[in-house]
């Protein structure tokens, strides 16, 4: 019999068996606000049953014990022939199944589905942000694919599938088909310009042999890439171009597809991310030869946005899981949450996480609506909202966790791996500078953007003077882009939070907008996080953010 000393008191419960989406203010708000009121009940009850589903204890032990059996390659079978084969834990094969099976991959294919896709991925990813790289690449495959039309009727279809068909087969013989990407080389790294993967036209049409590497290869146990690589020249072109590569052939065989090693990685680590070479695998061409980045550009696009609803529901589950302890918790004579100092740093952290959320999700409402004018939008506000709200994600995370004290630390509270998470986004698709440089040759190249912009952030006018003045400076500073490469960061940085504010004025309640206002555009706040005006109305700002059903 264990020996009994005394009664444990003053431990938060654990976070379980609640509905992530439901308890989400302002994720629930942003759905109302941009889909279509015709498809609201039916949304709602899609996104709270994966909500539900996310909160349970069932599927929150499914992401520990994915993250803490990461996969494993087996490069040849006990005969010495290759198997190039991922094997993982039977916990991600089942969070990819629900994932796949909530329409994280059908965004494509139904009314208000960007909308509907972005929020349920923001929930997902809260659970084990590693299954969504496979669902992010499939679902952002499809419109590189629709550059031609016979690949994207053969493959949409199997992309957009509810259902989850694991294992190496033909595509052709399964109910489901996941995508990977590979662009990046040993060589070049962002600069894909730089890829030396060389591909030999053969004589089929369309078809051709590939050489060479790719050094991070995304999702590789996926049925399909789409690749870059040299072409021809063939027709008298030639050049850096898309290509998808099939894992297996029509005929039962295996493409070559040599998976090097995996890489052993900070975070992110129930999720495959491989070295691979190719050594005449066989691939189809997608778009026109040398015409390889602006075919794949879009899939770039959509997999940014990806990342900031990654960043979003990391920082969400953060922010939920800090002031859930603080409610709890008891310190110094009463709880923690009612403390003005921690009540100031909760605020402070939940006006990050909502204005991350609020920004996602107007972007995904843009790819809903269509149109000229928001395609000119989500040209500049894609990088831009990459770049701020993936870089504030690991603050937001360091300070969440801190709230939690020495039990944040400990690998059973799971704020440990939230962190080690949170500078991937910033990193995958482009890092801080790559998406900054992209929001430059915007404003030189593509004044449409800018002027889609400005009528974004121009519907908040007279709403708030902080906001106004924030605006008129940041024209200021747009009206002279010279030099302006070494400033990039800064002009990008209050291209973001302008339009977050911009937001939030717009649609979060006015204690929300106003402590957003006056410290991220009024100039009201410090270096670190909880430095906000003690005369806001924090208490309101975090009992929005308190996560209860």
């Amino acid at each position: 019999m264990a020996a009994s000393t005394h009664t444990v008191t003053n431990q938060a419960p654990p976070l379980v068996a609640y509905d992530l989406f439901s308890a989400d203010r302002a994720l629930v708000e942003a759905v109302d606000r941009h889909l279509d009121p015709a498809l609201l009940d039916e949304a709602r009850s899609e996104l709270s049953a994966l909500g539900r589903t996310s909160g349970s204890a069932q599927v929150q032990k499914w992401g520990a014990l994915a993250n803490e059996n990461p996969p494993k390659l087996l490069t040849h079978d006990r005969y010495g022939e290759r198997l190039d084969e991922v094997e993982f834990h039977p916990s991600w094969h089942r969070l990819l199944g629900k994932g796949v099976s909530a329409g994280l991959t059908a965004a494509w294919t139904r009314p208000g589905g960007h909308v509907r896709r972005a929020a349920g991925f923001l929930v997902w990813s809260q659970v084990e942000a590693g299954n969504g790289c496979p669902l992010s690449m499939t679902h952002a495959a499809v419109p590189a694919l629709r550059t031609d039309p016979a690949l994207a009727a053969e493959w949409e279809p199997r992309l957009t599938s509810l259902v989850y068909d694991e294992g190496l087969r033909p595509a052709a013989q399964k109910a489901g088909a996941l995508f990977g990407m590979g662009m990046t080389e040993k060589q070049g790294g962002s600069d894909v310009r730089a890829n030396t993967t060389a591909a030999r036209p053969l004589a089929e049409d369309g078809t051709y042999e590939l050489t060479g590497h790719k050094w991070f290869c995304s999702a590789p146990m996926s049925d399909g890439f789409l690749v870059l690589a040299q072409a021809g020249p063939s027709e008298g072109r030639g050049g850096l171009t898309c290509f998808l590569v099939p894992r297996v052939l029509a005929d039962g065989t295996r493409n070559v597809f040599r998976i090097q090693r995996l890489k052993d990685k900070l975070g992110n680590r129930s999720n495959a991310s491989a070295e691979v070479e190719f050594d005449g695998t066989w691939a189809r061409r997608v778009g026109d030869e040398g015409r390889g980045v602006p075919t794949i550009i879009e899939m770039v696009a959509a997999t940014r946005l990806d990342c900031v609803l990654g960043s979003a529901g990391l920082m969400r589950q953060a922010v939920a899981q800090a002031v859930h302890h603080c409610t709890y918790r008891e310190a110094f004579g009463g709880r923690l949450v009612d403390k003005p100092l921690m009540r100031n740093v909760l605020a402070d952290l939940a006006l990050e996480s909502e204005a991350a959320t609020a920004l996602a999700l107007r972007l995904a409402a843009a790819y809903d609506h269509g149109g000229e004018q928001e395609r000119a939008f989500l040209r500049l506000a894609v990088p831009a909202a990459k770049y701020w709200v993936t870089k504030r994600c690991t603050p937001v995370v360091v300070e969440a966790l801190e709230c939690l004290g020495g039990n944040g630390y400990v690998e059973e509270s799971g704020m440990p791996r939230l962190l080690r998470e949170s500078p991937l986004n910033s990193i995958w698709e482009g890092a801080g500078n790559v998406q900054a440089l992209d929001v430059v040759r915007a404003l030189h190249r593509e004044p449409a953007a800018l002027n889609a912009y400005l009528q974004e952030v121009g519907l908040a006018r007279g709403a708030d003077h902080r906001l106004d003045g924030a605006i008129k400076s940041l024209l200021t500073e747009l009206a002279d882009l010279g030099g302006v490469e070494g400033r990039a960061r800064r002009l990008v940085e209050r291209i973001a939070v302008v339009l977050q504010g911009s937001l939030l004025v717009r649609f979060a309640p006015p204690e929300v907008a106003d402590a957003f206002c006056a410290s991220r555009l009024g100039g009201d706040w410090g270096s670190s996080l909880g430095t906000l005006p003690h005369t806001l109305d924090l208490a309101a700002v975090v009992e929005r953010a308190r996560p209860v059903s």
